[in-house]
Order: structure tokens, then sequence, then C-alpha cells
């Protein structure tokens, strides 16, 4: 007799399918309260500078959970079933585990496309997770962070050589200023004694020992619009800082993402390269995870090894 399939929720913050859902999307994330006319002409034209009315984005994070699903079978045949899970657009979480209820799923694992653990992020998608799981009778696990994997620090380091080339073999390296990014949270995870700075810090560091990187620096990005302070600096005003102390090129590393969304195509790839342009630098960026076979693998095992935890 075959044992019982495990049935694996992959999470993600989910982006509008088109340009149509932008507003419902835009809701969901304001808790229910719908944007001012401006904040919502700001951010369709946002996604219209990116996609021009095309929208691939949704595609990045449906070919990653088939990307962990063809990693699993090749690890283990037959013995998971991945099911997506999105926290602002659907299916929703709780959607994602309804599914795999219906499907007579008994034991999962939940793991999130960030490798990084914060309470104000991955905490809160586990929160709503194991309360859907618990409603359904699933037993689950959860994959908190895999922010020093051996194959995801191998992934990001091929990303930023590949980056670092993109300066010609004449360049020094020491010449290029690296800046690792990742979202910001609002300053308030700090009394909480959240992690998250930490471990950003420390794949930053494991990236740049072996991409002989010792030009670099961390920073902030894509902070959100409130009245409460975010962590800083901000990429655009760091930019600036770097271009002060002599800078000329500058080559930006987002590790806090996985796949090509917002905000990189839009923060980084059209307003920092805009800032870099008016400074006088060179910016280029390093290419995102998306479906890159380490990170894959580097997800299926960090699954394994919840799943062995028990």
């Amino acid at each position: 007799m075959s044992e019982p399939r495990i049935g694996v929720l992959v999470m993600s913050y989910g982006t509008p399918a088109s340009l149509d859902e932008i507003e419902s999307y835009y809701t969901h994330i304001r808790r229910g309260n719908p944007p001012t006319p401006e904040m919502l002409a700001d951010l369709t034209g946002r996604y219209e500078a990116i996609v021009g009315g095309v929208f691939p984005l949704r595609e990045n994070t449906d070919a990653q959970v088939a990307g962990l699903q063809a990693a699993l079978e090749q690890i283990e045949p037959g013995r998971y079933t991945c099911y997506q899970g999105l926290k602002h657009a659907q299916p929703y979480i709780e959607d994602g585990v309804a599914r795999m209820a219906a499907d007579g799923i008994r034991e999962a694992v939940g793991i999130v496309l960030a490798p990084h653990y914060s309470t104000m992020s991955v905490g809160s998608y586990i929160k709503r997770a194991r309360e859907a799981a618990e409603q359904q009778g699933i037993a689950m696990r959860f994959v908190e962070e895999y922010h020093l994997h051996p194959k995801l620090i191998a992934a990001l380091t091929d990303r930023i050589r590949a980056g670092l080339a993109k300066f010609g073999d004449e360049t020094p390296v020491g010449e290029i200023k690296v800046l690792f990014s990742a979202h910001s949270l609002p300053e308030r995870i700090l009394e909480m004694g959240d992690p998250y700075p930490q471990q950003l810090l420390a794949t930053s560091a494991a990236i740049a020992e072996a991409a002989g990187v010792t030009n670099w620096q961390f920073t902030w990005q894509s902070a959100g619009r409130t009245r409460e302070p975010w962590l800083g600096p901000d990429i655009l005003d760091t930019l600036q800082e770097v271009r002060t102390a002599g800078a000329e090129r500058v080559l930006i590393a987002p590790i806090g993402f996985v796949s090509d969304h917002l905000e990189v195509l839009y923060d980084i790839d059209i307003e920092a390269k805009d800032i870099a342009a008016k400074l006088g630098m060179q910016l280029e960026r390093s290419a995102m995870l998306n479906t890159d076979p380490l990170y894959m693998e580097t997800l299926a095992e960090s699954v394994l090894a919840a799943e062995e935890r028990g």
C-alpha cells in the first residue's frame, strides 16, 4: 500500500492577473478599503509601464509552483502535490488549503516564496495557513526560512558574477559597488527582535564572500506609503550617497525577491535606473531566480527537511 500523498502549500504575495484586477487587488492589500483615485492611478501607471497591457507577472509564480512540483517528483515520485496560496489574490491561501482538503490531503508542508523570515511577512502567511489547515483537519508543518541554504547561495552567487560581467572584463570588481536590497518593513519590527534584517545581512555576506565581492552594502527598497517609519536607507537615497562617495558603477542585487515583479521591474529597472542616469552612473541589476534549478532544489529540499522534522 502506497504512502498517502503530502500536500505542499506554496505561498506568495500575489499579483493581479490583468490590469482590470488592479483595483480589487489594491483593495485587498488595504484590508477592504478601496484606494483613492490618485493611488489607483499611480499603481496602474506602474503596471502599465512594465507590462504594457500584457500581464506575465502571474505566470512567474505559476511556473515556480510547477518547478517545485517537478523538483519534488525528481526526489520522491508520486509523494507530493503542490497547491498555490496567495496573500492578496486568488487563489488565496485559504483556497489552497481547501483544495488540499477536497483532494483528501491530511498532511502538508507550507513554504513561502521568500527566503527570509519576518513576523510581518512570512509569519503572516503561516498564521493564515495554520488557521485554515486546522479548520480543514490538515496537519501542516512549515518552512520558516531558507536564507542560507547552500543551493540558494550558489544560485544567487552565479547571478552576482553574471551581473558583474555586464560591466566588462576591463572593470576591476572592486570598482563596482554592489547593493544588496530587499523589501523594507515598518521599523517597529526592530523592537520585536525580528530576525529579518539579520537574515538579509547574513545572505548578503555569504554571497559576497562566495563571489569575491568586498565593495558592497545593504539597502532597503519599496517601502510602503504609510505614516509610520519604515526601515532605511531607501535604495534611491543610497544611490545618491554612493555617487557622492565616488561610485560610478553599481550592481543592484535584490536578494529579498525571488522573481520578476513590480518591485524589481519598476522600482529598480525604471525608478532606480532613472536616478542613476541622472547621477551619471552605470547601473545594472542581477537576474532574478524565477525557476532556476538550484532555487527549485532549495525549495524541494526545504520541504523535505520540514516534513522529516515532524
